[in-house]
């Protein structure tokens, strides 16, 4: 026999080993055992990747198995080989988040809190900093100056001498040189007594005398910025030109809401640790952010006005106040002045984008009822603020997502803004008014504008709501082009010199990897595959997406649907369901790539595997589906979302042969929330339900969070009072599982004991179970804790949907 016979044969030999071994795996049925053990055993997915300088190579993270800790890798992208780094590596390698000298020579970087500058046509390294501090928020000053943020100060170090300057230094302290007011007793001492007045002429002297030293020369390190010791720093940003610094502060106050207690059981000592957790909403007064210009060449301090600004004097919550009030028997007492402002801080100091010379920024504010967002400059010669831009909602500002904003050159602009009921991309001159670059009913978000200026790049969903696609569109305007076409979801980071994309891409069955593919688009090369053999042999039940008619929104309900693998619409017997209901309440879930509720997809499958229909839907107030979904919840969470629910049970009842009668629902946080108020006040909807990490009343959640909802309970008691499930509880009459972790610091264990006590005095004593978890946080950290509260999620289905 010829040897290239023998060989195709005993490739088709172990070829066919490799299929049977892939059926028998396929063929193996899911346990829960398996879906909940440590995700270790589905693959690692990489984190944080970010691009080497030169544009060669990529780092990015990914955790190794069997620990916490989340190692470094380098990939070389000509030959699409990844090295994990050495400790030594760790603190050798490039900085991510760096920037650019002016020149574009330079980078500057933070790396484990010292500086680092890289010259790029040559890739040497210089360390300029070795310290036990800080040296953060890097940044240069012309090409030769790199200036950094320690504490509430700014220094920089000159790269031809390496001599390090004092810029500014900002005291929360009262000016010791502040001339005080003289009562009549000091006027009385002064004119009475020479050596008392002698004293004072003599410290006004050496006061002239030092300033006019300091005058004299440049060696001398400015003087401090005494801001007063009731103040507290809020925003603290320099320009890049070095001359301005943007102080924002808050008054200084003991009341920074009630914080609540969390004990901890399962201590290492054995006594009872006491935890003092976050506020509750409304606990606090609005903070209102006063704004400084520190003119660092004429040491001219100024205030900054907020009085051009559009509606700031405006209430908006004036009608329900006045409502409110009226039902309490109490006196409206209207709002006078300015409302409460503060800067954008999601990020710090990211609500401050200066000019690229640092003649001009742009300053994103809100309102502290969050119903305004401004986008203002600076008039240097008012020193007041002038609006660029102004979006006010009824209902909220989404200040969760769409605030990208920034420069293009010194006179343009861009930002993205909800106002059309989608978020689009708009650029401005500051003398002009908008145009818009994208526009449609789809969400664009993640700008990133290109290293020639040219173009803008951005994900959208413009192919579907649960698809997002990298997309770029000419600065000037235009259509735009698609850069991916891949499906599922997609994000990018674009390279130093905008001419290449790495995708981190993922697809319902898939996790994320990551690929690389040009700028302009075209072919894409994947770069890591980072998915265990053992996941992709499981036969994972594909979701179909569906939208579900909805009986009161101008738009359908998006969702996943999970059906058996034998599934027969024509069988005698109709199908149990679960409908699932993630949490977050501002999430997509139902979108095609992978998901964050990996446990619960998998899960899903297993419920399959069981003869359950399962399904996963976007209610109104998830998120991408524009303003009106997103905002359809103002004042009355978990009404509209219930008849979401009930729309969902109707329709697979009618196309997915579900036995309506048999439809259980379960979720966590949000989700756990929305198991309520379903069984509580539409019980006969459904048989049973899981409620996991459950908000029971939301006058003991966060602020943040809640107050752009349900606004606070001493402004909008009503919203509150038909949100809380508490208040509904005596509605329950079908079987109901509650699990709780008991350290959970978002939600606190806290609303699970209350509500069961509500439950107890009810005597809805045959109806509810509990399950509590003395370790586990709001997301569970063991395996155990996973499997034991499936094991009884499942049980209770399997109770009573069958």
């Amino acid at each position: 026999m010829k040897k290239q016979q023998i060989t195709h044969r005993l490739l088709k030999s172990v070829l066919g080993c490799a299929l049977l071994l892939s059926a028998s795996l396929q063929a193996e049925p899911l346990t829960l055992n398996k879906v909940m053990s440590d995700p270790d055993w589905i693959g690692n997915a990489p984190e944080n990747v970010y691009w080497h300088a030169d544009g060669q190579s990529i780092y990015y993270q990914q955790k190794i198995a069997g620990n916490k800790e989340k190692a470094w890798y380098q990939l070389d992208l000509a030959t699409k080989q990844a090295q994990k780094l050495s400790d030594k590596e760790l603190l050798e390698r490039d900085g991510n988040n760096g920037v650019l000298s002016p020149n574009k020579t330079l980078k500057a970087y933070n790396l484990n809190g010292d500086l680092y500058v890289r010259y790029l046509e040559s890739g040497e390294v210089r360390q300029l900093t070795k310290t036990l501090a800080n040296e953060g928020q890097p940044m240069f000053i012309g090409n030769q100056q790199v200036a950094f943020r320690e504490d509430n100060s700014f220094y920089s170090i000159n790269l031809n001498d390496g001599l390090i300057s004092h810029i500014v230094d900002v005291r929360l302290e009262d000016d010791p040189d502040k001339d005080e007011d003289k009562g009549y007793l000091e006027e009385q001492q002064t004119r009475y007594f020479d050596y008392i007045r002698q004293q004072q002429e003599q410290r006004e002297h050496d006061k002239k005398r030092k300033q006019q030293i300091a005058e004299s020369s440049e060696r001398g390190a400015p003087e401090p910025w005494f801001l007063g010791k009731k103040k507290e720093i809020h925003t603290l940003s320099l320009s890049p030109n070095g001359r301005y610094v943007i102080v924002g502060t808050y008054d200084k106050s003991e009341d920074n809401g009630k914080a609540d207690n969390m004990p901890r059981f399962v201590t290492e000592d054995g006594y009872v640790k006491n935890d003092e957790v976050r506020a509750l909403v409304g606990t606090s007064e609005p903070r209102h952010e006063t704004l400084y210009l520190l003119d660092l060449n004429t040491r001219q301090k100024s205030e900054l006005s907020y009085e051009d600004l559009p509606y700031i004097e405006d209430d908006p919550l004036a009608d329900i106040k006045r409502d409110t009030a009226r039902k309490l028997d109490k006196e409206y007492e209207a709002h006078k002045g300015i409302r409460s402002v503060s800067l954008f801080d999601w990020t710090p100091n990211r609500g401050i984008q200066w000019s690229p010379d640092g003649s001009n920024a742009l300053l994103m504010l809100y309102s502290a009822d969050n119903k305004d967002r401004w986008i203002a400059s600076i008039d240097f010669d008012d020193k007041e603020l002038a609006n660029q831009h102004h979006i006010r909602d009824e209902a909220w500002v989404n200040d969760w997502n769409f605030n990208d904003f920034g420069w293009v050159d010194n006179k343009t602009i861009y930002y993205t803004s909800e106002e059309t009921g989608f978020s689009h991309l708009y650029t401005k001159l500051l003398t002009r008014g908008d145009d818009a670059l994208t526009k449609g009913r789809y969400v664009v978000d993640s700008i990133t504008l290109s290293p020639d200026k040219k173009f803008f790049y951005f994900r959208a969903n413009k192919k579907h709501p649960g698809i997002f696609e990298v997309y770029r569109v000419a600065v000037g305007g235009g259509d735009s082009q698609a850069v991916t076409d891949m499906g599922g979801l997609n994000d990018y980071v674009l390279s130093p010199d905008g001419t290449k994309v790495i995708i981190e891409h993922s697809e319902a069955l898939k996790p994320k990897d990551l690929y690389l593919t040009a700028a302009t688009g075209g072919d894409v090369a994947q770069l890591t595959d980072t998915v265990s053999e053992e996941f992709k042999t499981v036969a994972w039940s594909e979701p179909e997406y569906i939208e579900i008619p909805s009986r009161e929104a101008d738009m359908p309900i998006h969702a996943r649907l999970y059906k058996p693998a034998d599934f027969d619409a024509e069988r005698a017997e109709q199908y149990p369901a679960v409908i699932f209901i993630h949490g977050a309440g501002y999430l997509q879930n139902a979108h095609q790539g992978w998901s964050n509720y990996f446990r619960e997809f998998m899960f899903h499958s297993f419920l399959n595997q069981q003869g359950y229909v399962v399904l996963d839907l976007d209610y109104r107030g998830s998120a991408n589906y524009g303003r009106d979904w997103r905002t359809a919840i103002y004042r009355e969470m978990g009404t509209p979302e219930v008849i979401d629910l009930q729309d969902g049970a109707n329709w697979m009842a009618s196309n997915a042969n579900v036995d309506r009668s048999k439809v259980g629902i379960y979720g966590g946080s949000y989700g756990g929330f929305l198991t309520f108020m379903a069984l509580f006040t539409a019980p006969d909807e459904f048989a049973a339900g899981a409620s996991l990490r459950p908000v029971t009343d939301w006058a003991h959640y966060n602020h943040p969070y809640t107050s752009n909802i349900l606004n606070t309970p001493e402004v909008d008691p009503v919203a509150y009072e038909r949100s809380s499930p508490i208040e509904f509880a005596e509605g329950l009459n079908k079987p109901l599982l509650i699990a709780h972790g008991m350290v959970d610091d978002n939600v606190f264990f806290k609303d699970t004991v209350r509500l069961v006590q509500r439950l107890i005095e009810l005597e809805k004593t045959e109806y509810f179970e509990t399950a509590i978890y003395p370790i586990e946080p709001h997301g569970f950290t063991e395996p155990s804790s996973w499997l034991d509260e499936y094991k009884r999620i499942y049980f209770l289905f399997e109770r009573h949907l069958k």
